[in-house]
């Protein structure tokens, strides 16, 4: 990449931001006509922090034009169209004021409720007047709703988008839904959901998003597994002694403890972020990257799960999570957790994987940490030291390294644990890292499911979780109290050492920065 600055228009990034524009987009044909996004629920948290900004640097980056999209906001709240300007004004960032004004004049607010015809037909009414504006009728017109809303509603909102909002039959183009997790609380609502949905939309109408699947690192595990020779041979039970997914928040529920107790950690990360992640890690090759051959190998690895054993569990929760009003003062609903999966295949038969999860923990973070068997015939004497490690840092900081022992420098023979170094921060300064919402928008208008989650994947995944779920709201495993600000509870560690994970002490991984060199 050249060094030139970027120019100031919001078309000067589809040429710069290369995380977006990967070889798989010129494979896409390009659609024109009308686009009309529709946000549902415009008036709360996740629109505003997250779908507007994401919609925003779409634009910014020259993926969205303004000569063909315009987005509407629709909620309950009594707004005008300057009233949502100005309340997600101030999270549009990284951009001149002129910028923001120019995005912002495309968005349009319309208020109703979301369980009758009023307010969808005006929504339908605003909508069908802005293409016609700028339509013909031998172009197509599109249009993607966003459900920013809780899934109590997704029912009743679908069917009024089915009654009253769909493309226009006369017109070219599609329908397209997104809708947000939690899909259920377990196998029996999710599959009440998927059906009540399934009646009222094709299941390529419907783009079931999980924001990890867009986040950089993530996307990078199928490339990292089948285009390098390095791995092929290694990923495999007879190389890899355990692997780790790790979740981590260094702070509670902080006011959400009504909430966050309906659901708990396992149903809130595990059974979804976590899984995916678990899934891409797992999967076998998929014949090709199209997105339902890569889907296809998911579910397999998820029907190959065995039933998961109450002696590989561990549940905790944080001390004061129960001072909440709003939290019952018997709950047992687990702010952390430590679940072992064990896949029946030839690749993985024996080999342990520990999704691990827990808010008030003593750091933040999400990685993937791939330990490999010890190397036969210890010359050295450095087992002690640790195990060849693969890390993939999800967040914050990402990052890939892989850590070795190496001689320590010096004129004795002494060894030490050290790593080889793929921080992104470093490596791609002058690469803006997009937001997990902008990828997973931008392939939704594509019409690219392979970054979303299908409806035969969502029923293995609550195949896996559901009698533990049952089984701990019946209270059969119980909570562990843990301090605040510490790894969680001692009993999960202990578990891991019992799966023959292999802690390296003395070593900590640090980000590498400018300032050093």
């Amino acid at each position: 990449m050249s060094g030139r600055s970027s120019d100031s228009s919001p078309l000067s990034g589809r040429n710069s931001f290369n995380s977006l524009s990967s070889f798989k987009d010129l494979e896409l044909s390009t659609e024109s006509g009308c686009l009309s996004i529709v946000v549902l629920g415009a008036s709360g948290d996740l629109a505003k922090k997250k779908t507007f900004p994401a919609l925003f640097h779409l634009f910014q980056q020259g993926f969205l034009q303004s000569e063909e999209v315009h987005i509407f906001g629709y909620a309950r709240s009594n707004l005008s169209d300057d009233g949502l300007r100005d309340r997600i004004r101030g999270y549009l960032k990284g951009a001149s004021d002129e910028h923001v004004s120019q995005f912002l004049q495309l968005i349009k607010y319309v208020s109703g409720s979301y369980d009758s015809g009023e307010g969808f037909e005006l929504l339908n009414k605003t909508i069908s007047e802005y293409e016609t504006s700028k339509n013909s009728e031998s172009r197509s017109s599109r249009r993607l709703f966003y459900l920013a809303l809780p899934p109590s509603v997704y029912p009743s909102v679908c069917r009024m988008i089915r009654s009253y909002c769909m493309n226009p039959s006369s017109h070219t183009g599609w329908t397209r839904v997104i809708v947000e997790k939690p899909f259920g609380k377990d196998l029996d609502s999710a599959e009440k959901l998927s059906a009540e949905l399934g009646k009222l939309f094709e299941e390529e109408q419907l783009y079931r998003i999980d924001h990890y699947l867009g986040k950089e690192l993530v996307q990078n595990l199928l490339v990292l597994r089948f285009a390098n020779r390095l791995f092929l041979p290694l990923w495999n039970r007879d190389n890899i002694a355990n692997v780790q997914i790790v979740f981590k928040e260094d702070f509670g529920t902080e006011g959400r403890g009504g909430y966050f107790d309906q659901y708990g950690i396992i149903r809130d990360i595990i059974q979804n972020h976590l899984l995916q992640v678990f899934c891409l890690v797992a999967m076998e090759k998929p014949v090709s990257l199209k997105p339902e051959h890569i889907r296809d190998e998911k579910v397999k690895v998820l029907q190959s799960v065995e039933p998961i054993n109450h002696e590989e569990v561990v549940i905790g929760q944080y001390d004061g999570y129960k001072d909440d009003s709003t939290v019952p003062d018997d709950s047992n609903t687990p702010t952390y957790a430590s679940i072992v999966l064990r896949v029946h295949n030839e690749r993985w038969e024996g080999v342990p994987f520990i999704l691990k999860a827990g808010k008030a923990l003593n750091s933040r973070k999400a990685e993937i940490r791939v330990q490999f068997k010890d190397a036969p015939g210890d010359i050295f004497k450095c087992k002690k030291q640790g195990r060849n490690e693969f890390v993939i840092r999800l967040q914050p900081s990402e990052a890939m390294y892989m850590k070795l022992t190496v001689k320590k420098p010096g004129l004795e023979m002494a060894t030490e644990q050290s790593e080889l170094d793929l921080s992104y921060g470093m490596r791609y300064q002058d690469v803006k890292i997009p937001e997990a919402y902008e990828r997973l928008i931008l392939d939704t208008i594509r019409g690219d499911q392979q970054h979303f989650v299908r409806r035969d994947e969502l029923r293995a995944a609550w195949e896996i979780f559901t009698p533990l779920l049952h089984d701990i709201d019946a209270g059969k495993l119980k909570s562990i109290s843990y301090e605040p600000g510490t790894r969680g509870p001692q009993e999960a560690d202990e578990m891991s050492r019992r799966m023959g994970y292999v802690q390296t002490h003395g070593y900590v991984w640090v980000p590498p920065t400018l300032a050093k060199f």
